[in-house]
């Protein structure tokens, strides 16, 4: 067997149950499958292996589940491919072959069963990685953030619950202005050189790892720059992305086998940590930019509204690939500030209901910070926003700092009275990622540079 050529990634992860995505390789006349074995750490033998034939039309990627699972649970596995002549192979069949497995071990935990145990998380956007003639330029400068989130992940108390990538974990368009990518082979190609790289492939090896899109997965400022002929990008880069970032996610349900249900039928998802819960919205492939403006459609925003009123998590996050609050004085267009009326929609329900311990949690603008928002009349309501961004950036990007902001001025004002934020911190101008802590009485946002120092620590307690 061989070593994946990308992968394997740990995705959606639970008490008893995890799923994971690899890659193997064309080859010439001949079938390829996939396989993962595992053992709790400190076994001595591994379990028969769960195998899966894998398919041109997929880039010869498959997500192989594996369930049944302890909760709480350190497990150790490997993973390969390999090629056979015989269409007929069953996991009977393949038991029985002198498979030579890759010698890497790899380590992953399932998810506590406590409902108030601390958890932590790490949180990033925005990783460019330049690509020239399909080949990385300097490829190690996208790369080494992640050996920093590494050496935090292997010591880190609470353990590293899941790794949250908010939106640009490629960029399809980063050569626009002279050769664009835009066919199906050249995106593919992309994020095979972006997962594949050495610190990153580490991390998502065993850390569980949730992804969602954000413009630069399509096209800069997707959708109000596209024209017509952009139909032909937006197809492929979204058959690319389901592959390589929806696959893993809860986006997928499982059908009766315990194997990934296909088709997708949307791209955002929940999940649950305990009395923690994630929402995590695509507010880039539902806009509606005429009309009646929306940033999520119809469908997700019911869907959202009706988890913040009727989940019984203590701490709630929503993950929007773009800031929520604070608005941007210039370029704000492509945020939440140009859907005002949907963002304070979201706001009186969280309000008028008395929802506690919101944050929502985003990436996009090439800087960092944590924010609150209170209410001039309602001294009850609290929300909260944590900005994570950029991983890696781009050296003709300028990082955002206060005054790319509006701070001086209400977010919204209502008859009931107006909403007001103010920074807990500053403003974090240079590559980094965040690392929360929460547990009973606060949530910690920490943020580290690209060596893995600390920024800034700032604190959100929870009611």
């Amino acid at each position: 067997m061989f070593k994946p050529t990308v992968g394997p990634i740990i995705g959606h992860t639970t008490t008893n149950q995890t799923r994971i995505f690899l890659r193997g390789k064309p080859h010439k006349d001949t079938l390829v499958f996939a396989g993962i074995r595992y053992r709790q750490s400190g076994d001595l033998h591994w379990n028969k292996g769960l195998f899966t034939q894998l398919a041109d039309s997929r880039d010869l990627s498959d997500v192989i589940v594996l369930n049944n699972l302890a909760a709480d649970t350190e497990y150790e596995y490997q993973a390969g491919w390999f090629t056979s002549m015989n269409p007929a192979h069953t996991e009977a069949t393949f038991a029985q072959l002198p498979l030579q497995w890759p010698a890497e071990v790899y380590r992953l935990r399932t998810q506590s069963d406590k409902n108030t145990a601390p958890r932590a998380y790490i949180v990033g956007s925005c990783r460019y990685l330049r690509m020239t003639a399909g080949v990385p330029s300097a490829p190690h400068l996208g790369d080494r953030i992640f050996a920093s989130i590494n050496r935090l992940a292997q010591h880190a108390e609470p353990p590293i619950s899941a790794m949250l990538m908010t939106g640009d974990q490629v960029y399809v368009d980063d050569l626009n202005f002279i050769a664009p990518d835009r066919e199906y082979n050249e995106i593919l190609s992309k994020y095979r050189t972006a997962f594949s790289q050495a610190h990153i492939g580490k991390l998502m090896a065993g850390v569980p790892t949730y992804m969602i899109l954000d413009d630069h997965e399509i096209e800069d400022n997707w959708p109000a720059n596209k024209t017509t002929a952009d139909e032909h990008l937006f197809n492929n880069a979204m058959r690319a992305y389901q592959l390589y970032q929806a696959s893993h996610s809860p986006a997928h349900e499982l059908n009766s086998a315990g194997t990934i249900s296909h088709p997708l039928k949307h791209y955002w998802y929940q999940f649950t940590n305990g009395d923690i819960e994630w929402f995590v919205t695509d507010t880039r492939t539902r806009r509606t930019l005429a009309g009646e403006r929306r940033i999520l459609d119809t469908e997700q925003e019911q869907a959202l509204c009706d988890w913040l009123i009727h989940s019984p998590a203590r701490v709630k996050f929503v993950v929007t690939s773009v800031m929520f609050y604070p608005d941007r004085q210039r370029l704000g267009d492509d945020a939440w500030k140009a859907f005002p009326e949907q963002r304070l929609r979201l706001l009186e329900i969280i309000r008028t209901h008395g929802i506690k311990n919101v944050i929502f949690v985003s990436g996009d603008v090439h800087g960092s910070l944590t924010s609150c928002l209170s209410h001039s009349e309602d001294t009850d309501f609290e929300v909260h926003t944590i900005v994570s961004s950029p991983l890696c950036n781009s050296k003709w990007l300028p990082y955002a700092k206060a005054s790319t902001f509006i701070l001086d001025q209400p977010l919204a004002q209502t008859a009931a009275g107006d909403y007001r934020h103010e920074l807990l911190g500053n403003v974090i101008s240079q590559d980094n990622f965040a690392h929360l802590i929460v547990d009973t009485e606060q949530i910690q946002v920490r943020y580290h540079d690209r060596e893995g120092r600390l920024l800034q620590s700032t604190r959100i307690h929870l009611r």
